[in-house]
């Protein structure tokens, strides 16, 4: 058989992305169909929903047979799906901002890009959006592999009543810019978890540098993109957001750097059949009482899968533990679990249940 021309070639791509943009348009009309069924069962619904995407995306990745790796073809779904829910319900979503930062960025990803995105300037804004109903979503830093918990979000769950319905992890690859890179730069800006993140890297390549930590990195490019002389730790979507010269390109000092966010809401999430559970606890102030919290979990042989010490807001030398488990607080063991543990402990507060990350 001889081999198609390009030609050839291109004539079929044209007639298969005719039949796909069709598929995706019947989609859309079956979510618009959803929609409406929704709307007469109940004014009230909610029409996001964590746990059926997350099995959706997990399934299109098993079943994946072709040359594109499983993850990028359920990107490619994610933004359909992201379109076609903004038909059902178009959502607005808190993130801490300036616009380019890193949690705009885990916030387009777990959402893709058809939502609206309120960009807030601390994380106890991002709370209060969401408890006043201006975000349906709120999303937020937890924790970086290189520097822990991020600890005014412990304080905020801690003190506010929202639920963790989701996470999702990025990728943490810092640029240095500047407006214009011939400049010898004397000043360097970034969120103070960036500046800990490359301080052996500045440390060989910036000594003399002054630094200074603001509320984000993307704030900090967009100050330099009018400070002669200064330079910004920022991400590539900031690079070209505020139209500055990269300097260095990935000066993490860790490789494989990742930050995790959490997604929060007001709404519970019904099981996705991979699923993790949040909760914090505050132990009694005596001998083994950690000890006593954590016996219940291996009782019932659940993996524990995050164990973070954290000061209790106002109380000096007294602690609350944020611990993540595997499974969802339906599940039977996992109730066994936490009714066990909440007779051991003073307080025990469930955060939420939710899907582990699929992207």
């Amino acid at each position: 058989m001889d081999k198609k021309t390009l030609a050839e070639l291109r004539i079929e791509i044209d007639a298969l992305d005719k039949k796909i943009q069709a598929l995706i348009g019947d989609r859309a009309d079956l979510a618009g169909a959803v929609a409406q069924v929704k709307k007469i069962e109940d004014v009230n619904s909610i029409f996001y929903r964590p746990e059926r995407e997350a099995q959706v995306l997990r399934t299109i990745i098993e079943r994946n047979k072709s040359q594109l790796k499983g993850k990028d073809m359920a990107h490619i779904f994610r933004e359909i799906m992201s379109a076609c829910l903004a038909l059902e319900q178009p959502l607005n979503i808190a993130y801490l901002g300036p616009e380019g930062t890193f949690t705009q960025e885990a916030a387009l990803k777990h959402f893709g890009h058809a939502v609206c995105t309120l960009d807030c300037g601390s994380i106890d804004e991002i709370f209060l959006q969401v408890e006043k109903g201006n975000a349906h979503y709120g999303v937020v830093p937890i924790e970086n592999s290189s520097n822990g918990v991020v600890g005014a979000t412990i304080d905020m769950l801690y003190s506010q009543d929202l639920k963790i319905c989701g996470e999702v992890e990025i990728s943490i690859q810092h640029q240095l810019m500047s407006a214009d890179q011939s400049v010898q730069i004397k000043t360097i800006y970034a969120h103070q978890q960036a500046l800990d993140q490359c301080q052996r890297w500045l440390a060989n390549h910036y000594p003399n540098a002054q630094l200074k930590a603001v509320s984000s990195n993307a704030l900090a490019a967009r100050i330099v993109k009018d400070e002669i002389g200064a330079g910004a730790i920022a991400s590539e979507a900031a690079l070209s957001l505020y139209e500055l010269e990269r300097v260095a390109k990935n000066i993490e000092d860790k490789v494989g750097n990742t930050t995790r966010f959490l997604i929060l809401s007001k709404e519970f999430v019904k099981p996705s059949g991979v699923d993790k559970t949040s909760i914090l606890v505050t132990t009694k102030h005596e001998s083994g009482a950690l000890f006593d919290l954590l016996e219940p979990f291996k009782k019932q042989n659940i993996n524990m899968v995050q164990l973070a010490r954290h000061p209790l807001p106002g109380v000096k030398w007294e602690y609350l533990f944020l611990i993540d488990i595997e499974g969802h607080q339906d599940d039977d063991k996992v109730k066994s679990a936490l009714s066990a543990v909440a007779q051991r402990v003073q307080k025990v507060s469930i955060l939420g249940s939710y899907p582990v990350a699929v992207l």
